[in-house]
């Protein structure tokens, strides 16, 4: 690998970090340079070991803030979109994975606006009972498919007003454990390979830093501004995976 590309994946493998310690949107720069760096399929495997070097090192520092309720609540769904995502993944290429995760980005997204200049039909859509079931299914789609689910989970948590650390402190547990059972998939998919890991072990100094610094701005972002950089985080990600 040159320079020049060994250093955007440095850059790619520092935004994983930050996105773990609280920006998730942040994740969307990740997915997009490593997909142009090692293409869209691939990189969904080479990456996730480094998504769970960073669950494991965020996890701890974040316990306190949420529970576990809110997770099991959106396990199951998240499964279920988890194993279609799984199924399509080997089947489909580059050219189809690419564009289907953006538009599952910027419906979220949408959903999100509606959610400001429409409250009361949007509060009636959140407070039925399949809302959260959608949520999850399309976040464990999206996470098979291109380790995308961090703005769709976070666009949903906001809908529920949780404040900024227990979305963090939710969103650890959660991406912890499905990110884990994440492994055999790829690996019954040949997407982390003796090949991948070694890869792995370059970037993980990277991601390490990445969480250092996410963690101490976390703490100085108002909920305001840290809500609009998860927004516009995924649509940019949606509009470059959809149309770039």
């Amino acid at each position: 690998m040159e320079w020049g590309t060994f250093a955007l994946a440095l850059v790619a493998a520092f935004c994983v970090g930050v996105s773990k310690a609280g920006f998730s949107g942040v994740s969307m720069v990740s997915v997009l340079l490593f997909a142009e760096i090692y293409g869209a399929r691939a990189s969904t495997g080479l990456v996730l070991p480094l998504l769970i070097v960073a669950d494991i090192t965020v996890y701890p520092a974040f316990r306190r803030y949420g529970s576990w309720r809110p997770v099991w609540k959106l396990l199951g769904p998240m499964l279920a979109g988890l194993f279609v995502g799984w199924w399509l993944l080997g089947k489909i290429d580059d050219a189809v994975a690419r564009p289907v995760i953006g538009s599952v980005i910027l419906a979220l997204v949408a959903i999100q606006f509606g959610r400001r200049h429409r409250p009361e039909t949007f509060e009636r859509l959140t407070s039925s009972r399949w809302f959260g079931g959608a949520a999850g299914v399309v976040g464990g789609f999206a996470t098979m498919m291109a380790n995308a689910a961090g703005p769709v989970i976070q666009l949903f948590l906001m809908s529920r007003r949780f404040p900024k650390m227990e979305m963090v402190g939710i969103g650890a547990r959660l991406f912890l454990l499905v990110n884990l059972l994440k492994v055999p998939l790829s690996a019954g998919l040949s997407l982390i390979t003796p090949e991948s890991l070694l890869e792995n072990a370059k970037l993980v100094p990277a991601v390490m830093l990445g969480i250092l610094c996410g963690k101490r701005v976390l703490h100085h972002v108002p909920q305001r501004v840290f809500d609009w950089i998860v927004i516009v985080f995924a649509v940019l990600a949606g509009l470059r995976l959809c149309f770039f």
